[in-house]
C-alpha cells in the first residue's frame, strides 16, 4: 500500500471521529452542559463539558480586533503549507513516523477549519437553556458568517481539582485544577503530532533514507563477487602473478 494512501486514511479518520463528536455535541447539549454534573454517570476527572471559543487550541484566543478572522485565515495558510510540505517529504522518502505525525497535525488543523468556516452558516447559535438547543440547517440561516463560527470543545479532564498549599509561593490557599483546558478531538491529534515529532526527533530525521539503504546494499552485492573471482584466478594461476606486469621482482 503506498504511503499516501495511509496518510489520506489517517486524515479522513481523524476529520470523521472529530466531525462526529462536535455534531452531536452541537445538536443535543447546551452551553456548560457537564455529563457529570448534569448527567451523572461519568467519572469527576474524565468529563464532556461542551463550550464554544473564537480562538485556537484549548480555548486560547487572540484577544485583537479581527482576530478571529486572522486565526481563520492563518490556519488556511497552515494548512496548504502542511499539504505542500507532506508532498515533498514523500518524494525525499522520509520516514512513515514523520509522515504520520505531520498527518496528524494537518487533520487536527483542517478539523477546526471547518468550525469557523462552516459552523456558523449551518448550525442556529447554542445557548445556556437546557430546552434550547443549536439546530442544523435551521430555516433563518446560521448565527455567523463565513470564517467566523465558533470551535466546538467537549473534552474535559480536571485529573486533580483542590488547592494549593498555604506555604506555597505566591498562590498559596488558591485554587488549583489540572488539567483545566477543554479541548476537542483535533487539538488531541494536533497535540499528539507535535510531541511525537519532538520526542522522536533523532530516529525521524538521522535515519538514512530506505532508498539510498538498498542502492548501497545493491552496490555491495555486485562487487563482492568480482574480486573474490580475481583472488581465486590468481591462487589458481600462480605463474601468470610471477611474471605479470606488475611482478616487482621482473624490475
Amino acid at each position: 500500500m503506498k504511503k499516501s494512501f495511509v496518510l489520506v486514511a489517517i486524515v479522513f479518520l481523524v476529520l470523521v471521529l472529530d466531525q462526529a463528536l462536535k455534531i452531536w455535541i452541537k445538536t443535543n447539549m447546551y452551553i456548560s452542559e457537564d455529563s457529570f454534573l448534569d448527567w451523572g454517570w461519568t467519572p469527576q476527572w474524565s468529563r464532556i463539558q461542551f463550550i464554544e471559543n473564537d480562538g485556537m487550541a484549548f480555548g486560547m484566543e487572540l484577544g485583537i480586533p479581527y482576530g478571529k478572522l486572522l486565526l481563520s485565515l492563518f490556519r488556511i495558510v497552515a494548512v496548504g503549507f502542511l499539504i505542500y510540505f507532506i508532498r515533498q517529504l514523500l518524494k525525499t522518502k522520509a520516514s512513515m513516523g514523520l509522515l504520520i505525525c505531520f498527518s496528524l497535525i494537518l487533520a487536527g488543523a483542517i478539523g477546526n477549519i471547518l468550525d469557523s468556516a462552516f459552523y456558523g452558516l449551518i448550525f442556529s447559535e447554542s445557548s445556556n437553556h437546557v430546552h434550547n438547543v443549536a439546530k442544523i440547517f435551521p430555516e433563518g440561516g446560521g448565527y455567523s458568517s463565513f470564517l467566523h463560527g465558533k470551535v466546538v470543545d467537549m473534552l474535559y479532564f480536571p485529573l486533580y481539582d483542590g488547592f494549593y498549599p498555604d506555604w506555597f509561593p505566591f498562590w498559596g490557599g488558591e485554587r488549583l485544577e489540572f488539567f483545566k483546558p477543554i479541548f476537542n478531538i483535533a487539538d488531541v491529534s494536533i497535540s499528539t503530532g507535535v510531541i511525537s515529532i519532538l520526542v522522536f526527533q533523532r530516529s525521524f530525521f538521522s535515519a538514512e533514507p530506505i532508498g539510498e539503504q538498498d542502492e548501497s546494499n545493491e552496490i555491495v552485492e555486485v562487487e563482492s563477487p568480482s574480486e573474490s573471482d580475481n583472488l581465486i584466478e590468481e591462487k589458481n594461476n600462480p605463474t601468470e602473478t610471477l611474471n605479470g606486469d606488475n611482478n616487482p621482482l621482473r624490475e
